[in-house]
């Protein structure tokens, strides 16, 4: 597998042009970039190449149709310098789940890790070495076939790209219960990591900061009564003593984070639930005082302590001492830095790979 990758180097690194220290949100990219093309039936032609603007025809049918995909991971460094990869079986896995409700083809999950591997081998330099930065990675998929017509592609597109990252909550954030605009619905693609989510999400968000809330809390399609997912994140509550985060019903994202932070509670002996949660019942938990802690997992967020929740009746407030999803972000950071044993065989080490 590793031969198959052709690997053509940049002449000229940018890396000197970026602050470590003061790192842009989503807008300084590495050097390379790994692609694979889908055609007549198969993918073809895996490479590693400088960062260029990929063309694209006017009729490509991702700008029409919306086949478009992708996945968000992280990767960093441990105390021996090596680059760490967190759990890429499980991305490359949902990356594959997600094409299937798309009508997309299936990215061989060999070649997605391989790929991520040579590439952030060759991009090691670019992991930002401050606690809680990362380099971001975004695997991606859409259909670049030129046509008019309501089918799914022929010709397509994977791509992996990266871009360093800062931690991108540093206080206790603010979440707007959202009645109107909705997510996701049962049967639609809410479960599946389909650029067209994002894009139905954006006008809403735009709104709940309008009204001084960092991103929205979405309710579900059929009642608006049970809580789902945030915007860019799952939640997880802890009432009376007990973590709930709501069930995977079809539109709720099944969040790689989500997976371990689960089995992290439950490592430390902590009880967890899986179930329908409705808005009532974090009303009235916050009213009796067992509404105890509130916090969004996600792989660009990390975990994200919530200190408020708004809704059309009112405000929740949370407390901001988050004991125990405090040392769940410890003890993954840590997982992720190699600074602690990783009993759960989450990480992949990539070592002298591209040096």
């Amino acid at each position: 597998m590793t031969n198959q990758i052709k690997i053509t180097r940049t002449r000229e690194s940018n890396i000197s042009k970026l602050d470590f220290n003061n790192i842009p949100l989503g807008t300084t990219f590495t050097d390379h970039m790994f692609m694979c093309d889908f055609e007549n039936g198969s993918w073809t032609n895996p490479r590693i190449e400088p960062l260029y603007l990929i063309p694209t025809h006017p009729a490509a049918m991702a700008l029409h149709y919306g086949q478009a995909i992708f996945e968000g991971m992280k990767a960093t460094m441990d105390t021996e310098g090596n680059p760490m990869l967190f759990r890429p079986d499980e991305n490359a896995a949902r990356l594959n789940f997600s094409a299937r409700r798309m009508g997309m083809p299936e990215f061989p999950e060999e070649l997605f890790v391989e790929g991520l591997k040579q590439f952030v081998g060759l991009e090691k330099d670019w992991i930002p070495p401050q606690d809680g930065s990362a380099l971001y990675l975004r695997p991606f998929m859409y259909a670049d076939e030129a046509f008019i017509g309501m089918r799914a592609a022929t010709h397509y597109k994977f791509v992996i790209m990266a871009s360093p990252s800062a931690l991108l909550f540093s206080s206790h954030i603010k979440l707007w219960a959202e009645k109107d605009f909705i997510r996701a619905a049962h049967g639609g693609t809410g479960e599946a990591k389909a650029a067209g989510n994002y894009a139905a999400a954006i006008k809403p968000t735009e709104i709940a900061k309008d009204k001084g809330y960092d991103q929205v809390l979405w309710l579900d399609a059929m009642e608006h009564k049970y809580i789902q997912e945030v915007g860019t994140m799952n939640i997880f509550l802890k009432i009376d003593g007990k973590f709930v985060t709501p069930k995977l019903d079809g539109s709720v994202l099944s969040g790689i984070t989500r997976k371990s932070v689960i089995a992290l509670l439950k490592d430390k002996g902590f009880e967890v639930t899986e179930r329908l949660i409705s808005f009532d019942e974090i009303i009235e938990a916050s009213k009796h005082g067992t509404l105890e802690e509130a916090f969004g997992t996600g792989t660009a967020v990390g975990i994200a302590y919530i200190k408020e929740i708004g809704h059309e009746d009112g405000v929740i407030r949370i407390s901001e001492e988050s004991p125990v999803a405090r040392d769940i972000n410890e003890t993954l950071s840590a997982i992720k830095t190699g600074k602690i044993e990783d009993k759960f065989n989450w990480m992949v080490k990539i070592v002298n790979q591209l040096a």
